[in-house]
């Protein structure tokens, strides 16, 4: 199980930290990502980290201000959102997947939590 929290109302350029509990499982054995969906349009690829933390893959569009980390003991992954901007608004998910490389693809993801609404305001 997965649960997201930490999202909100924002002004632009504001800063937010979301973060995804995990529960079940060995948390370790999972690589994680971040996605996101906003109102009309297809989910989105934000980031993905590998098991141990030490490599991430990040999409264009939040690269340089988005930044992912992963605390295994707490079984959490974190995604510290800097610079925030309105086009950034839209309900962000942690997925997992028990796998040895992590992936961009949604489709590659069995385990999602139910999203946080992030909302950045002008």
């Amino acid at each position: 199980q997965l649960v997201e929290s930490g999202g909100g109302l924002v002004q632009a350029g504001d800063s937010l930290r979301l973060s995804c509990a995990a529960s079940g499982g060995v948390f370790a054995w999972y690589v994680m990502g971040w996605f996101r969906q906003a109102p009309g349009q297809n989910r989105e690829f934000l980031v993905a980290i590998s098991r141990n933390g030490e490599n991430a893959d990040y999409a264009d569009s939040v690269k340089g201000r988005f930044t992912i980390s992963r605390d295994n003991a707490k079984h959490t992954v974190y995604l510290q959102m800097n610079n925030l901007k309105p086009e950034d608004t839209a309900v962000y998910y942690c997925a997992a997947e028990q796998a040895l490389m992590f992936s961009t693809s949604q489709d590659d993801y069995t385990f999602w939590g139910q999203g946080t609404q992030v909302t950045v305001s002008s």
